[in-house]
């Protein structure tokens, strides 16, 4: 038996899933402060008549993350950048970023040191504001690293309980604007993100539930929870990637839909293509910056059910931000949720306090009561209803949209419009008709975000770094380091080597059997030259499973 979880901003959403069919779902709402006790109720409900050793693998999803940077509670960060030449530099221009001197070119050469009175005024500038977290990032830190060693030597000797971030860990791969973002906000989510893992391993553990424990990420994939924990940035869009595995899972194989998951928090938007879901080939950007983290091409809406929506003047404004709980559940304020109860679209909570709340904004507007909550719907339909507009068009400029599209013969758009999540019965079928497309509603939306976890396939990832010069290789998942034993050592034994530490691993935790196939991610040389004279080269390789679903639900447990 298979148990997916997903914890949403609002509620904590779990199914247990039995030969692909779904034998129990849970949905609990989140209390402030204490997602122990909702993850323990949920497994309460869940495994009724069901003994713990009976469950074979949990894997969860989460918005916890998205939430965080969407509504700009993530922990402040200090950024301390070496860019060296040729940056723009009003792009870091910005509080709390010291440029710092220190330069090492494409070669991996040091150009110019650092200077240690710039990194101790930069430290003494931020203990100043209270920030305690510093993302440290150089130009070409992913082929030489000594800079931001030694930055980070320099902090933690005089802060010692300072949370440090560098820029090669987090963000492997060249490009400095995207490392940068990518550190920046590894640096800013860690802690609340270590805080979730241990209160999902509590709950395990309260349970007896020994099984293998995976988390989504932000491209379909799965990696280990544990493992997790330094590289939570991985898993900030697992949320909005369960959602579309699950109404994969959902619908038939082969369809063409567009994916929009109703939250409490945010609206999500993804694409499925002839059955396969809409990989991003620029990578997930977050508060308009793009980042190294692989992932769908989905968008995150901050707009929810349970987002505030107030009177100015005599105009209703829905905000991004959520401040509890509809006010048909004892929420603070009214939000779209009640709107939908007023006009009868869904029966959650108390009606009449909805009405309430949709009074208290009449007399504002001096407007009917059923005139507000109307209008409220139609300006959350709209906002969604751009936003699709606008994805479309970035989805139509994405190389795989475009091979699609080709293989169509045709110019279109999808018909297929799949509401997932608390919202979906509302709201999905105005969308779909103000778009022209048809609204599907399963009966398991509610649950898809969790449907989608249980089903993911379990993948892994493996990256390798190879010295020819140094002739040794390290394993960055792992923190394994051995020598190159093969003579001549190139690419293509880089790549067998990645591709054999992934299949070992595998194995290792029962799921090697499983495996059919493997991708590369990423695959990096560059030379190492020492007196004019290439000495060595440095290889950079990931490979992982491939991504994907096991089962349409209820179609009887089939592999596809």
């Amino acid at each position: 038996m298979y148990i997916g979880i997903d914890v949403g901003g609002t509620s904590t959403d779990a199914v247990l899933l039995s030969n692909g069919r779904v034998q129990a779902t849970a949905k609990v709402y989140n209390t402030p402060n204490n997602l122990l006790s909702d993850l323990v109720q949920a497994l309460d409900t869940l495994m009724k008549g069901v003994t713990a050793d009976e469950i074979e693998r949990v894997v969860l999803s989460t918005t916890v993350i998205t939430n965080l940077i969407a509504e700009r509670k993530n922990d402040p960060v200090g950024l301390l950048l070496m860019p060296g030449p040729g940056c723009k530099l009003q792009l870091y221009k910005k509080p709390n970023v010291h440029l710092l001197s220190g330069t090492i070119d494409y070669k991996g050469r040091e150009i110019t040191p650092v200077v240690e009175e710039e990194i101790i005024a930069a430290i003494d500038d931020f203990d100043s504001k209270g920030i305690d977290k510093v993302a440290i990032v150089g130009k070409f830190s992913p082929r030489n690293n000594r800079h931001e060693l030694q930055v980070a030597d320099i902090v933690t000797k005089l802060k010692p309980n300072w949370q440090v971030e560098m820029g090669h860990r987090d963000g492997g791969k060249l490009n400095f604007p995207r490392r940068v973002a990518t550190t920046l906000f590894t640096c800013a989510t860690k802690e609340k993100y270590q805080s979730f893992v241990y209160s999902v391993q509590q709950a395990l553990r309260q349970r007896h539930i020994n099984a293998q424990v995976f988390i989504l990420k932000a491209d379909g994939g799965t990696m280990p929870l544990e493992s997790s924990i330094q590289s939570p940035v991985e898993t900030i869009f697992s949320g909005p990637a369960a959602s579309t595995l699950g109404a994969q899972a959902l619908t038939p194989a082969g369809e063409t839909s567009l994916v929009i998951d109703i939250g409490g928090t945010t609206t999500d938007l993804a694409l499925i293509l002839s059955g396969q879901p809409l990989l991003s080939s620029k990578g997930v950007m977050l508060d308009d910056q793009f980042t190294q983290v692989r992932a769908l091409a989905v968008k995150s809406v901050p707009v929810g059910g349970d987002s505030i929506v107030e009177a100015v003047g005599k105009e209703l404004i829905i905000y991004s931000e959520r401040m509890g709980k509809p006010y048909c559940l004892g929420g603070p304020l009214p939000t779209p949720t009640d709107a939908l109860n007023v006009m009868g679209l869904t029966k959650l909570g108390d009606i009449d306090k909805s009405w309430a709340a949709m009074e208290v904004l009449s007399q504002q507007t001096q407007r009917s009561p059923v005139e507000v909550a109307r209008n409220i719907i139609d300006l959350f339909v709209d906002t969604v209803v751009t936003e699709i507009e606008n994805m479309y068009l970035e989805w139509e400029q994405e190389p795989a949209y475009r091979i699609w599209e080709v293989m169509q013969s045709r110019k279109m758009r999808t018909k297929n419009v799949v509401g997932v999540g608390g919202g979906a019965m509302g709201f999905v079928p105005q969308i779909a008709i103000k778009i022209g497309g048809i609204p599907i509603i399963s009966p398991y939306a509610t649950a898809a975000n969790a449907i989608g976890a249980a089903v993911a396939k379990p993948t892994m990832q493996v990256t390798l770094r190879a010295d020819t010069e140094q002739k040794v290789y390290s394993i960055e998942e792992y923190g394994y380091q051995g020598k190159i034993e093969a003579t001549p050592f190139g690419r293509d034994q880089a790549l067998n080597l990645a591709k054999k530490w992934l299949l070992d691993r595998a194995a290792a935790i029962d799921i090697g059997d499983q495996i059919q196939e493997i991708e590369v991610t990423r695959q990096d040389v560059f030379n190492i030259v020492r007196d004019m004279q290439t000495t060595g080269r440095i290889y950079d390789v990931c490979v992982q499973t491939v991504r994907g679903i096991q089962w349409h639900v209820d179609a009887g447990g089939r592999l596809i």
